[in-house]
């Protein structure tokens, strides 16, 4: 697990003009219900190549009055081992799980696939993202479900939401593909550069680290 950040990872919010930003782990609204562990800088990091990769979609939508909201980015693998010790604690909040996982139990969330033990995110190439408004108060599109809420209804392709709801994912997954992302099959918001630079490697500095000295 490598602890530095690369020198060829970037701030997304220096890179993306009028990027909306709300990192959910960085405090309690998130399924756990509080601050997830290598958060503590709330900026959202990612490779320069995804981050190239996601301009043109934000370029794409401002003519549209529309914006990327980035939920999460980079995360830190550190994060991974809090969301395990959350699933494995034995304790069920019942608010959050009526809320993010009414038909799983948390302890079974890493089986059904919501979950991973060693996450796309912490190869830095991996984004969370919705569309909003862009105007500052940056309103989000309905897509059906929230963000991190882990059943069917949050499959891509699932029937049991409103036309809108659908129209709105299709157009965030056709832009996202157009641009070299591939969506995950269980969430509609979970994106992957498809040639990510760092495919095998893990890392684990926390948000706002300082990069690694350049050779």
């Amino acid at each position: 697990m490598e602890k530095k950040r690369p020198p060829d990872f970037v701030n997304l919010l220096q890179v993306i003009p009028e990027l909306h930003c709300d990192l959910r782990y960085a405090g309690p609204d998130n399924f756990t219900g509080a601050p997830v562990a290598g958060y503590t800088d709330p900026r959202p990091w990612l490779s320069e190549a995804a981050a190239q990769a996601l301009l043109p979609v934000q370029e794409t939508l401002l003519p549209m009055n529309l914006s990327l909201l980035i939920l999460d980015a980079y995360r830190p693998a550190r994060a991974v081992g809090h969301f395990l010790c959350w699933a494995g604690d034995g304790v069920e909040d019942a608010r959050l799980r009526q809320r993010f996982h009414p038909t799983l139990a948390k302890a079974e969330l890493f089986a059904a696939g919501y979950l991973a033990a060693r996450s796309s995110h912490s190869r830095g190439s991996t984004v969370d993202i919705t569309l909003c408004a862009r105007s500052a108060a940056g309103d989000t599109l309905p897509m059906g479900t929230e963000f991190d809420f882990f059943g069917p209804a949050s499959w891509p392709h699932a029937l049991a939401i409103g036309l809108q709801e659908r129209a709105n994912r299709l157009l965030l997954q056709q832009l996202m593909r157009a641009h070299g992302f591939v969506q995950s099959p269980l969430e509609w918001w979970h994106f992957t550069l498809r040639n990510e630079p760092y495919p095998e490697r893990y890392f684990d500095f926390p948000l706002g680290a300082e990069p690694a000295p350049s050779a």
